[in-house]
């Protein structure tokens, strides 16, 4: 069984989106291991309510910290400490989607970053959105990854921009899964019909 990890070139790029048409694509489960802030509708609740299918299984967070921060800042607000060791995948047949929290160097403690979290037999997901810096923040991204070892693939968020898309692909030969263009807004039917034109994608990896 696959088990793919959600990371994104920043915040606020789209991954919570994209781990939702993932996993409506492969009838995933879904696991977000840090939390923080936003507990009232966090992002497990937006992703079990963007997906329709009866198989997928949402799993609770290792950690779910009060404070919209890097998790490291908001576990300190919450007098404690995020410790690895207690960060348990959950136990499931079936394919895991696993998204991260901000980017792949955000802290989680004073020595552990999201790359740390991040398994060797792991799919990596890069989700990368258009802005003035992405193309740096993408290829540093993709770059670091690749020098671990890992599978890398890359979901582009927002409308096309050519010469950005293509200048990544050419710099680092990653492989596209496709993008997500800026929708008026995204419910179950929009999440399923880009799982639809990511299914074929998403089954190689």
């Amino acid at each position: 069984m696959k088990k793919i990890f959600i990371t994104g070139i920043g915040t606020d790029v789209g991954k919570t989106i994209a781990s939702a048409i993932v996993v409506e694509a492969l009838q995933a489960d879904y696991f977000k291991p840090v939390q923080a802030g936003d507990l009232e509708y966090s992002d497990t609740d937006k992703v079990k309510k963007m997906v329709s299918n009866s198989k997928s299984q949402f799993y609770a967070n290792s950690y779910a910290l009060k404070t919209p921060m890097s998790p490291h800042a908001a576990a300190e607000i919450d007098e404690l400490t995020i410790d690895l060791d207690k960060v348990k995948l959950p136990e499931t047949d079936n394919h895991l989607v696993i998204e991260g929290a901000g980017g792949l160097l955000v802290p989680l403690n004073d020595e552990d970053t999201i790359l740390d979290l991040i398994e060797p037999n792991y799919n990596v997901v890069v989700v990368s959105r258009h802005y003035l810096g992405s193309i740096n923040h993408t290829l540093m991204t993709i770059w670091i990854l690749k020098d671990q070892g890992f599978n890398v693939s890359v979901i582009f968020n927002g409308d096309e921009h050519k010469t950005t898309e293509d200048i990544i692909k050419k710099m680092t030969d990653v492989n596209v899964i496709g993008r997500i263009n800026d929708e008026p807004y995204f419910d179950t039917m929009v999440i399923k019909e880009y799982a639809d034109l990511f299914r074929e994608n998403l089954q190689e990896l």
